[in-house]
């Protein structure tokens, strides 16, 4: 049987863990995936950066499907609509410390001290998480 999707629970964790620390949660959205709708004129090489922090905007609902909320941009608050599986990051603005999806939805890729030599080729690789910055 196959399971439903991990980000969604993933997002809201980490979302969770980054306010619990004091800090300023971001998303990383990848604009290109049917459905999203965000301020065109903030879209950068067909992604966008989205503070969630609650100060930040109203209204947030971190859905198993989707998210959304309103946030104000150049004074004008707008209603966004994010499926979750265009976010590619959730992460502190602060220290960049968070979790960057996969396309496939599967595997969470990441690095730790840059050692590429695995000493046991034959044993299964750990998954690791890779710093957004």
């Amino acid at each position: 049987m196959q399971m439903t999707s991990s980000r969604p629970y993933l997002v809201r964790a980490i979302y969770q863990w980054i306010t619990d620390n004091g800090m300023t949660p971001h998303l990383l959205v990848d604009v290109s995936v049917d459905g999203v709708q965000v301020p065109a004129e903030h879209v950068q090489n067909g992604k966008i950066i989205l503070n969630i922090a609650p100060m930040a905007i109203t209204g947030l609902v971190l859905g198993d499907t989707e998210i959304t909320f309103s946030a104000r941009f150049s004074g004008k608050s707008q209603g966004l609509y994010v499926p979750v599986e265009a976010v590619l990051a959730v992460y502190a603005k602060e220290n960049g410390q968070g979790m960057m999806f996969s396309e496939d939805d599967g595997a969470i890729s990441a690095t730790d001290d840059g050692d590429d030599t695995d000493p046991d080729p034959d044993k299964p690789k750990r998954p690791s998480l890779r710093v957004v910055k």
